[in-house]
C-alpha cells in the first residue's frame, strides 16, 4: 500500500522562492494616527463617528473602522445635524470644509497629516509674501484639492510632469515658488524640480522637502531589493499615490515586472511561474497584516525563504489632537440626541 507523502515531501516538491521583504514599509506616522484618531474617537464618544473621505487609502483600513462604527462620506452635506464627531482624512481639506463644519456647529476633528499641513502653510507664507505658487502633484488627488484649496482660485498652479515644467508661462518669474504633494516619485520631482530651477534661478523652494520621510524612505527601500527580483509586490490600493510610485520605482530600479495587490485572494499566480526571488513591500497606508498574509499565500504553494533588506530605521510619531488625550475635558453635548 502506498504511503501518503509527508509535509517534508510535499515541502521538497513545492518550487524554492526567497522573499525579499523592503524595510521600511506599510505604516507610516501619518496613517497610524489618522487611525488613531478614527478609533480614539469612537472608544471616547462612541459610534457613530463621521469621517469625510476615506480615513487612508486602504479598504481593508476603512472597512475595519466601519465595522467598528465610523461613517464615511464624501461631503459634509451627507451628514445630518449630529454631536457626532466629524473626522477630515489624512489627505488634508480646503480651508472652505472646516469653515463648513463652524457654520453648521459640528464638532471636528483633524487627522490631515502633519507633514501635509506643514505644505499648507508653506503655501500661505508664499501667498502672504505675493509670490506666485506651482505644486507639482497630481490632479484630482484628495492632497492635492486640499493644498489647493487653501488659498483662493488661481493662486496655485499645478504641474504634473515634466512637460509642463518646460512649457508652463508664469507672470512673476522673478517672484515664484515650488511646493510639492508628499507621495510623488522622489526622482520624477527631481526632475520637475531641476527643469524649474533652470528656467527660473531666483524660484523660492521648501526648506525641508516637501516629499515626506515615509515616502523617500519607501522608495529607497524598493530601489534597493528591485534589481534582485523576479517580481514585486506592492501591497496597496489602486488609488493610493505613494503605493502606485512604489511600483513604478520597482520597474524603473530593475525589476521585470511590479504589481499592486490589495489582498491576496487577488494574486495572479500565474505571473510567479518558474521565478527565484520574489519583493514585497507596501504602500504607506497598508498594514503588516495584509503583507503577512501575502506572505503565507506564497508559503502555501513555494518553499519559501524570507530575508528582510532593511534601509532605513523609522521611529517619528506624531500626537492626535487634544480633545482625544487622555487628560483632555470630557465634552459636553451641544444638542440633544433625540
Amino acid at each position: 500500500m502506498s504511503q501518503r507523502p509527508t509535509p517534508t515531501d510535499q515541502a521538497a516538491s513545492r518550487a524554492a522562492l526567497t522573499i525579499l521583504v523592503a524595510a521600511p514599509r506599510g505604516f507610516c506616522a501619518g496613517v497610524d494616527r489618522a487611525i488613531q484618531i478614527v478609533e480614539l474617537a469612537l472608544a471616547r464618544f462612541g459610534a457613530p463617528v463621521y469621517v469625510r473621505h476615506e480615513i487612508v487609502h486602504n479598504q481593508f483600513v476603512v472597512e475595519d473602522l466601519r465595522q467598528k462604527g465610523a461613517i464615511f462620506v464624501e461631503e459634509l452635506d451627507e451628514i445630518p445635524d449630529t454631536d457626532a464627531p466629524v473626522i477630515f482624512s489624512a489627505h488634508g481639506v480646503p480651508k472652505a470644509v472646516p469653515a463648513a463644519a463652524r457654520l453648521r456647529r459640528m464638532f471636528f476633528l483633524d487627522a490631515t497629516c502633519p507633514l501635509v499641513s506643514k505644505v499648507h502653510v508653506e503655501a500661505e507664507r508664499h501667498h502672504a509674501a505675493g509670490r506666485e505658487i506651482l505644486l507639482i502633484g497630481h490632479a484630482g488627488h484628495p492632497e492635492v484639492i486640499g493644498t489647493m484649496g487653501q488659498l483662493p482660485d488661481g493662486a496655485v498652479r499645478l504641474i504634473e510632469t515634466a512637460a509642463d515644467a518646460r512649457t508652463i508661462s508664469v507672470a512673476q518669474p522673478d517672484n515664484l515658488a515650488f511646493i510639492t504633494q508628499t507621495t510623488l516619485s522622489v526622482d520624477d520631482t527631481a526632475e520637475i524640480v531641476a527643469i524649474l530651477k533652470e528656467r527660473f534661478p531666483t524660484i523660492s523652494v521648501p526648506h525641508k522637502e516637501d516629499i515626506c520621510y515615509a515616502t523617500t524612505n519607501r522608495q529607497a527601500a524598493v530601489k534597493r531589493i528591485a534589481p534582485r527580483c523576479d517580481r514585486v509586490i506592492v501591497v496597496g490600493a489602486p488609488n493610493s499615490s505613494n503605493s502606485l510610485r512604489l511600483v513604478e520605482v520597482a520597474e524603473r530600479a530593475g525589476c521585470p515586472k511590479a504589481l499592486l495587490i490589495q489582498r491576496a485572494h487577488e494574486l495572479p499566480w500565474a505571473e510567479f511561474d518558474g521565478i527565484a526571488t520574489l519583493g514585497v513591500t507596501a504602500g504607506a497606508s497598508a498594514p503588516q497584516v495584509l503583507i503577512d498574509e501575502i506572505i503565507d499565500a506564497f508559503r502555501a504553494r513555494f518553499d519559501v525563504s524570507v530575508e528582510t533588506v532593511v534601509t532605513a530605521e523609522e521611529n517619528i510619531a506624531f500626537n492626535v489632537p487634544r480633545e482625544l488625550r487622555d487628560d483632555a475635558l470630557p465634552r459636553t453635548p451641544r444638542r440633544s440626541q433625540g
